[in-house]
């Protein structure tokens, strides 16, 4: 397999695996990875093909995959120094009013605490405002995210799925005042979802140094063509809460784009997996693309894809262009 790369996040000075693994959907749910033995054979495995970077985030099962994540990352015994780890903010888990949907500097401050406990950390690498909050003044998360990393709770802050206004925005402020910018957002990205990381943020890249760590460069499985004969039983659209992805997984035009991205690595004598994953690699706006897994196996499978990404010459690009383009 070829060898991982690492990239830096950005500006800054910190890198990340190119590839890199997250525990969306799959840690702490009822029937995916449960326990901290399971998670930690696709965490050794990720670690093995040289991944560094692991994502997570406090609305993940309602908090459950923070812990998951924690006390694999202990059962392995790995040293801290060894690896990145990321939390996002915004969700909540209380009922409570100043606790939901909310990027307040209460609920921010309160929230890394119970982050760092689930976790079983002094800090993480990389915090997120997991969504922009239009009813909190973003001088007031600004002040509080800097704080948050002042305190040594976080090493670098950033924001996911902000429009590029609201990141500009921030990092005036921050800039401003002299406080600790946004480095990174974490914006989805695929073949088939590309106008924001390629046009909206065109200008932050060079302008303010942006980095990106990508979520969903299959498309929520889409790009893994599981879906082409409709949903099958077991994936991730027939569980409880993922009823929205319903749509867009048996959606025709998607489907027979998939269909058409299927043709061009039957050619080239790959999954479609391992196309859709080296094409988000060949990016060189993305810090780190972030896989997901339920199994060693599929995680081992994931991180062949770097294997690929060489064979992505420029008409083949030319060609994912021409069926990915909407």
């Amino acid at each position: 397999m070829a060898t991982m790369e690492y990239r830096r996040l950005g500006r800054a000075g910190v890198k990340v695996s190119v590839l890199s693994f997250g525990s969306w959907v799959t840690f702490g749910n009822s029937d995916q990875i449960q326990n901290a033995s399971q998670a930690a054979e696709c965490l050794a495995a990720a670690k093995d093909a040289g991944v560094n970077f692991f994502d997570n985030a406090e609305a993940y099962a309602s908090g459950e995959s923070e812990r998951v994540m924690g006390l694999a990352i202990r059962e392995l015994g790995w040293a801290r120094h060894e690896y990145l780890i990321s939390t996002k903010l915004f969700w909540g888990l209380h009922e409570l009013p100043n606790m939901r949907n909310t990027l307040n500097r209460k609920y921010l401050m309160q929230a890394i605490d119970g982050s760092l406990e689930r976790l079983g950390l002094d800090f993480v690498d990389l915090v997120f405002c997991h969504r922009p909050d239009p009813q909190t003044p973003i001088e007031e998360t600004v002040w509080a995210m800097s704080d948050m990393v002042s305190s040594g709770k976080a090493l670098y802050w950033g924001t996911s799925e902000w429009s590029a206004d609201e990141i500009r925005a921030a990092y005036d402020i921050a800039d401003r005042h002299h406080l600790h910018k946004p480095v990174m957002e974490q914006p989805q990205y695929n073949v088939l979802w590309r106008d924001r990381v390629e046009k909206e943020y065109r200008r932050l890249y060079e302008d303010l140094g942006l980095g990106t760590t990508i979520w969903s460069p299959l498309a929520s499985g889409l790009l893994t063509g599981k879906y082409l004969n409709g949903i099958p039983e077991g994936s991730r659209a027939t569980l409880p809460g993922y009823e929205w992805l319903r749509g867009m997984l048996t959606d025709p035009d998607r489907n027979a784009r998939v269909a058409r991205l299927k043709a061009i690595a039957d050619e080239l004598g790959v999954s479609l997996t391992q196309l859709s994953l080296a094409w988000c690699v060949k990016n060189p706006n993305v810090s780190t693309v972030i896989t997901g897994a339920s199994s060693a196996a599929q995680v081992r499978e994931n991180m062949t894809a770097l294997d690929v990404v060489e064979l992505l010459d420029d008409e083949v690009m030319r060609r994912i262009d021409e069926i990915s383009y909407f």
